[in-house]
């Protein structure tokens, strides 16, 4: 009898569970949500209105950004209609990102594209130099230091990292990378030059003044090497996509990435990179023209129109894109080239 009991307060038991669970599903599937976002997109300084088709209690907003979750409280609570919730999208990174939207029993998503606001700035160039330089460098990384010139020199079996003095193009330090590497970009920070390469997901890092190589490191979550750059704290690299990805110096982890985006689209296949006067200055692979990036959220500020630039070098049967820029602070100006160009230029961007 005692045992009969025991199965029949088991069952009723297991039932409630069972129609908690039915109702919990149920609730979720009966909520609907609707939005103010149109195509899946939307812009920073937005405000993205969320309304749910029934009222919840205990609701708790969450974001997930670069593949982190954080909590995010509505600006206010329409008064006319209490299932109206209010975000003004205006502290976050551009890019992909998704509302979580989470009551007791239920749990909505909401995914979108965070959009820059204001179209990028189209600048004209002045020339105030030329320099000529050898027509087989195929530039693939550029940096000034000390007023030196360093470059990276891609191609299977021809990589090199390469010390120039940048008024005669003549070689003063180099050194060959192994055949198996395709050298990439470039950049200096506390006397170490570090060096990525294409797709055999490693970098280098050398002592500046001798080229002893001190240190490799593996990527990661980046697919390729394509540019790099710093900001005399953190690294900056890219990988063919629309991130770019921050580095830690030191352990050379990528503890973070920004999605590069215009107005109206993402942007891929930024190449060269250089940090100038706190934004990120980028080439575009196939594309006559440097990007100016916000480094706090990825958006696309303004473009420098060099379309004109591969005219006014001889003109050969290798000659490839522009790529390459390097800050000169001590004369305040960018110095340009590209792959095979036998001249590099010093510019100023016209304002």
């Amino acid at each position: 009898m005692k045992k009969s009991r025991r199965l029949i307060i088991f069952l009723f038991l297991l039932s409630v569970l069972q129609l908690e669970s039915c109702d919990e599903n149920s609730e979720s599937d009966n909520i609907s949500v609707s939005t103010n976002i149109t195509d899946k997109k939307i812009q920073l300084n937005d405000t993205l209105k969320i309304i749910l088709s029934k009222s919840l209690k205990n609701l708790v907003f969450e974001i997930k950004t670069n593949n982190q979750i954080k909590k995010i409280t509505p600006v206010d609570l329409n008064i006319e209609n209490n299932n109206q919730y209010n975000f003004l999208l205006n502290n976050l990174t551009l890019g992909k990102k998704e509302l979580i939207i989470k009551s007791v029993n239920t749990e909505k998503k909401v995914n979108f594209t965070l959009l820059n606001n204001i179209a990028p700035k189209v600048y004209d160039y002045e020339i105030i130099n030329e320099f000529p330089r050898s027509m087989n460098s195929y530039t693939q990384g550029l940096e000034f230091y000390n007023d030196t010139l360093y470059e990276s020199l891609g191609r299977y079996g021809q990589s090199k990292l390469v010390k120039v003095e940048f008024r005669t193009g003549k070689k003063l330090k180099e050194i060959n990378l192994a055949s198996e590497y395709f050298a990439e970009g470039i950049t200096i920070l506390n006397n170490k030059i570090f060096q990525l390469t294409w797709k055999e997901k490693v970098g280098f890092v050398y002592d500046i003044d001798n080229f002893n190589k001190i240190n490799s490191f593996e990527y990661e979550n980046s697919l390729e090497g394509w540019g790099i750059c710093n900001n005399g704290i953190k690294l900056y690299k890219s990988d063919g996509t629309e991130k770019i990805w921050l580095l830690d110096p030191e352990n050379l982890k990528e503890e973070d990435y920004i999605e590069i985006y215009t107005n109206k689209n993402k942007v891929v296949g930024l190449n060269e990179l250089e940090w100038i006067n706190g934004k990120i200055y980028a080439n575009r692979y196939l594309f006559d023209g440097i990007a100016i990036i916000n480094p706090e959220n990825g958006a696309i500020e303004g473009v420098i129109n060099l379309s004109t630039l591969k005219n006014k070098v001889t003109q050969h049967e290798n000659l490839d894109v522009i790529n390459g820029i390097a800050y000169n602070k001590k004369r305040n100006s960018i110095f340009v080239t590209g792959k095979m160009w036998d001249k590099l230029f010093e510019i100023r961007i016209k304002k």
